[in-house]
């Protein structure tokens, strides 16, 4: 796209005339520095505009790409009125139908930036979208993007170079659609089997969580920010897996987080390799940590966003972390979603008006809120005296760096037809629906079941009759079939009380006692092979002895699970949780310390090979690297 914004400077050199007065102002010089046009900018703009670049919160698309200019599902205000009305300058997207749709909605979104006073280019986020979970509050399925398993099954698949080429892929696709800011990755230790977020983590295994962190980030922000960069934001500081009997600290039943294993420097060591590695951002939980002693002195115990011996004591100061902090969503004020209320996640400063909660966020040492927009309460902080101005200018200091080094402030628009072709191309997703295939973790094949074979008659559930074709027919009784083969998720106890409550898949790990008696009684009848998609652990142990086959997946296909089982892609994963033996190891296990539950039916890093199979389709070919 072509605006007329941009123009020639009498040297040659082209750049976009933001402010529009016909001259190349410092800011708008590509030949500068990101520091110098970062200070010449900042002194440019007014309370107004510094203030709305402190705020990031959630913008829907128009249905063919056009601006939405009402209320969304989700989204609070109109498109015009948060970047016109309230200078906001950052937004997480929600949902895509297609690339098409994606990019043209970005270029519609950055010409309507083009008209602010200092034409600050929006810079646009996302929460994972690669793989297959639908949750509002933490991510969504691939829709037209490649499709790769979740983060456990990168983990899974032990192999630094597939993070890094799924991070890679994963950039091209974000980029080629206007996307420059990930709200991942997601590296905390999946230490207590009941938490509900564990699917987005990289496993439970610290040291092994650090180098895919470093692999991840290299992928989408190459060595460092740049006009083909993808700036990650590495959530949740300071490691938000040891939640209080499991319980997400998104609701209020699960605000406490806790260290009874002493192991709170275990849970920060992916986040010193993400400073390490220049994660763009850092974003903490909204766990409000439950006696945390540091250097000798207690935490307080108000959640880390509200931290300042966190945010500030341990990120800035101790780990030298400069950064972008962008809070968790909604710390501020409630969230109202039809007839359904989030409570804001106040956790321990319950009783602080919003007002005074915005201030202890910025004491604490935050930048940006997250999923907020009340941009007037922020500004009257400042003017009333409460909140210096110089403190404002710190934080936006940090997110216009961020912008020019990504190169928006240069060309934020995006080639549409070149969208369509990077977008899910057959490439990138033959790269993951192969890794998704490899990630399955055999746990039990008893008398070689797998890799299956075609028989004469299957029985099939969790599965189309058609995926199955090239094992037989299908039949609709167990008992006149060869073979059956079943697919089941974890268990979860239903929730639906407050927003988000519904997506979220908490409480007991044990299955229900029917879904037990009919499959043993389905084993009884013929071989079963059971698949059990794990977005967090289950208790397997009633289908040990009655399975023929038991595996794992952690997002896949119908198509690359059949792949793995029949030996055409050979699964290659390894548990990167344990698997429980029961509810009550479960419970007597502590939240922060990894294999904790003591005789675990399936140990971390357990997973067997299918003997005399080969990956039979080869290498993918074709993809380009950075």
């Amino acid at each position: 796209m072509t605006s007329p914004r941009f123009l020639t400077a009498l040297d040659g050199t082209r750049f976009r005339d933001l402010n529009g007065n016909g001259v190349m102002d410092p800011y708008e010089d590509p030949r500068r520095s990101v520091d110098e046009r970062t200070e010449d900018l900042l002194g440019r703009l007014s309370l107004e505009e510094k203030c709305g670049l402190m705020f990031q919160t959630v913008i829907e698309v128009g249905e063919d790409g056009e601006l939405l200019e009402a209320p969304g599902r989700i989204s609070k205000s109109p498109t015009t009125t948060v970047v016109l009305g309230k200078n906001m300058t950052h937004f997480n997207v929600h949902a895509i139908r297609t690339a098409r749709q994606a990019a043209t909605w970005n270029n519609a979104l950055q010409a309507l930036a083009e008209s602010t006073p200092h034409g600050i280019p929006v810079t646009i986020s996302t929460d994972p979208r690669h793989a297959f979970v639908e949750n509002t509050g933490v991510g969504f399925a691939a829709g037209p993007f490649s499709q790769w398993p979740e983060g456990l099954g990168l983990a899974a698949l032990d192999d630094v170079e597939t993070v890094r080429e799924f991070a890679e892929v994963a950039r091209r696709e974000y980029v080629a659609v206007g996307i420059r800011a990930a709200l991942h990755p997601q590296i905390d230790l999946a230490t207590e089997p009941r938490w509900g977020r564990q699917a987005q983590t990289l496993g439970q295994d610290s040291a092994r969580v650090a180098e895919f962190t470093a692999a991840y980030l290299r992928g989408f922000q190459g060595e460092q920010l740049g006009p083909d960069s993808v700036a990650c934001t590495t959530k949740h500081f300071p490691g938000g897996g040891p939640q209080q009997g499991g319980e997400d600290a998104h609701f209020p039943y699960g605000r406490e987080q806790v260290y009874p294993g002493g192991m709170f420097d275990y849970h920060l060591e992916p986040f010193r390799e993400a400073i390490r590695c220049g994660t763009a951002g850092m974003m903490p939980y909204y766990g409000m940590p439950v006696g945390l002693e540091l250097d000798g002195r207690p935490v307080e115990e108000v959640g880390f966003g509200y931290n300042k011996q966190i945010v500030t004591g341990l990120l800035r100061e101790e780990l030298g972390y400069n950064g972008v902090v962008v809070t968790d969503w909604e710390l501020v004020n409630d969230n109202h979603v039809g007839d359904q209320v989030l409570p804001a996640r106040a956790w321990g400063v319950e009783e602080l008006t919003a007002r005074e909660r915005m201030e202890k966020i910025l004491d604490a040492g935050a930048d940006q809120f997250g999923g907020e927009e009340c941009v007037d309460m922020l500004v009257d902080l400042v003017r009333s005296g409460r909140v210096s101005e110089e403190r404002i200018d710190a934080s936006a200091r940090r997110l216009l760096r961020v912008k020019f080094a990504l190169g928006l402030f240069d060309d934020p628009f995006v080639d549409v037809e070149e969208a369509e072709r990077i977008v899910g191309n057959a490439d990138f997703r033959a790269l993951g629906e192969r890794a998704q295939a490899r990630s399955l973790t055999v746990l039990v094949n008893e008398g070689s079941t797998l890799p299956l074979r075609p028989v004469g008659a299957v029985y099939v559930e969790g599965f189309r009759p058609g995926d199955v074709h090239e094992l037989g027919r299908v039949v609709a009784d167990p008992a006149d079939a060869d073979l059956a083969l079943v697919r089941i998720g974890a268990p979860f106890d239903p929730r639906d009380d407050l927003f988000l409550e519904a997506w979220f898949h908490q409480g007991s790990l044990e299955f229900a006692p029917g879904l037990v008696y009919r499959l043993r009684q389905i084993a009884a009848s013929c071989p079963l092979v059971l698949v059990v998609n794990l977005d967090r652990p289950a208790i397997l142990t009633p289908f040990v002895g009655h399975a023929a086959a038991i595996v794992a997946d952690y997002g896949s296909s119908a198509r690359a699970v059949l792949d793995a089982l029949t030996g055409r892609v050979a699964p290659q994963g390894r548990l990167p949780i344990e698997i429980p033996r029961s509810m009550d190891a479960v419970r007597a296990s502590r939240e922060d310390v990894p294999s904790d539950t003591g005789d675990p039916v399936f140990p971390v890093h357990f997973g067997l090979e299918i003997s005399g199979v080969e990956d039979a389709l080869g290498p993918i070919r074709g993809y380009a690297h950075r």
